[in-house]
């Protein structure tokens, strides 16, 4: 078993793999500077203190090359409406962040505000998706918010005001969080306070509300707290436990959760009645989330335990994941894509699991392209977003703190 992460210190250039394992040089595209564990060079005159290096990231610069436009618009072509997310919008600025790329993290923030939210974040959310609609034109395909993203947007505001001391974030992601408290959250009986997937159609007939437990980041609730004390996010944090250990499921958790609400001051978690079981491609981040919160947390160890499903999995399938899985029965079917192998990292890595990780990393590193990203051979929008969550992770570029800051590599010592 490797060593418990909690009793490792922090090395933004530690890449674990077991001894004799993957010879990372053999990808040369993966192998440049920062992404297979070296160091992110240093501008001329090496890293003095006070300024900050210059970050060779290839992942993150494959990423943006292809779907990021030089408007800030992210584009997800697997869909013919090649639409825009605002979760995948969220996603690029986080990653911008730590790719310490400001210039891309302005463009991408303000074609979200100017596109999604009609240039005015006081007056609604972020519409979740924009792309080409029937009759040709571009615009906003569906209004509703996406509380996920929109969590995204304020983490990385927050985050982005404090390191890059750019005050105007920081006024900006209160002004959001302070629209999700007001449309997105809802205290429910036996419950408490909750964090709804979005502010229209989750609350179904017959009193029962959908849940998603991969909009629950433990570090982002922490940062919240942080930021303002006063708000729901301790107690979403809390309960975001129990969304995982209560709900169906044999050490798994299915995409979309029902919580049936009985009386005033009672509920239960469900089978979602109208989405049924299936654990998959919304699922999957769960166990990533779980992964790279701060093993200082109180939540960490419990959460891992509730999603311990997973592991079982990996290691009677010869380690590799299952793309759905059926939480109530725990029969599992097909192969989980490229990345659903690399999300896992992190969350192995919590387990200290190096055989089950290793397997997992040989077949990441085996799907990315060799060297020479082009529109042919790059992989699919949803994969490499996961991979650059994962693999950002395990080499050590950015760690969540226990109260839920991220420390980026490029920035110690700055």
């Amino acid at each position: 078993m490797a060593l418990p992460r909690s009793s490792r210190p922090f090395d933004p250039s530690r890449r674990r793999l077991a001894a004799g394992g993957l010879a990372a040089a053999a990808w040369s595209w993966l192998a440049a500077p920062g992404l297979a564990g070296a160091q992110p060079a240093a501008p001329a005159g090496g890293n003095r203190k006070g300024s900050c290096p210059a970050v060779t990231w290839p992942l993150w610069q494959a990423f943006a090359s292809h779907y990021l436009q030089a408007d800030g618009r992210i584009v997800d072509y697997s869909v013919p409406q090649m639409h825009s997310t605002s979760e995948g919008q969220s996603y690029g600025m986080f990653f911008a962040l730590v790719a310490n790329d400001p210039a891309a993290f302005e463009r991408i923030w303000r074609w979200s505000v100017l596109n999604l939210a009609g240039g005015n974040l006081s007056a609604r959310l972020p519409a979740w998706q924009w792309g080409r609609r029937e009759d040709g034109n571009w615009g906003v395909l569906d209004p509703n918010a996406a509380s996920d993203a929109d969590l995204w947007f304020a983490y990385a505001l927050l985050e982005a005001a404090r390191i890059w001391k750019k005050p105007q974030y920081r006024d900006e992601a209160r002004v959001l969080l302070a629209r999700v408290q007001r449309d997105e959250v809802v205290n429910l009986p036996g419950l408490g306070q909750m964090l709804l997937p979005g502010p229209q159609g989750f609350n179904l007939p017959g009193g029962v509300w959908r849940l998603n437990a991969s909009y629950l980041m433990v570090p982002q609730l922490r940062r919240f707290a942080t930021e303002d004390p006063s708000g729901p996010w301790a107690a979403i944090a809390r309960n975001s436990l129990r969304v995982l250990a209560e709900s169906p499921g044999k050490g798994y958790v299915a995409d979309w959760i029902g919580y049936q609400v009985s009386g005033s001051s009672g509920g239960r978690f469900i089978v979602d009645p109208g989405k049924g079981s299936v654990g998959s491609y919304d699922a999957i981040r769960s166990y990533l989330w779980a992964g790279v919160t701060s093993a200082a947390d109180p939540l960490f160890a419990d959460s891992l335990k509730a999603l311990d499903g997973m592991r079982a999995a990996l290691v009677t399938s010869g380690g590799l994941p299952p793309e759905k899985v059926d939480v109530t029965t725990g029969q599992t079917t097909g192969t989980g894509p490229l990345g659903f192998s690399a999300v896992l990292l992190p969350y192995l890595d919590a387990l200290g699991e190096s055989a089950l990780y290793n397997t997992q990393m040989r077949r990441v590193l085996s799907m990315l392209p060799a060297a020479n990203v082009t529109a042919a051979n790059i992989p699919v929008y949803y994969d490499m977003v996961l991979s650059l969550f994962a693999l950002g992770w395990t080499d050590g570029r950015y760690r969540f703190l226990q109260d839920g800051r991220v420390r980026l590599s490029w920035a110690v010592g700055c």
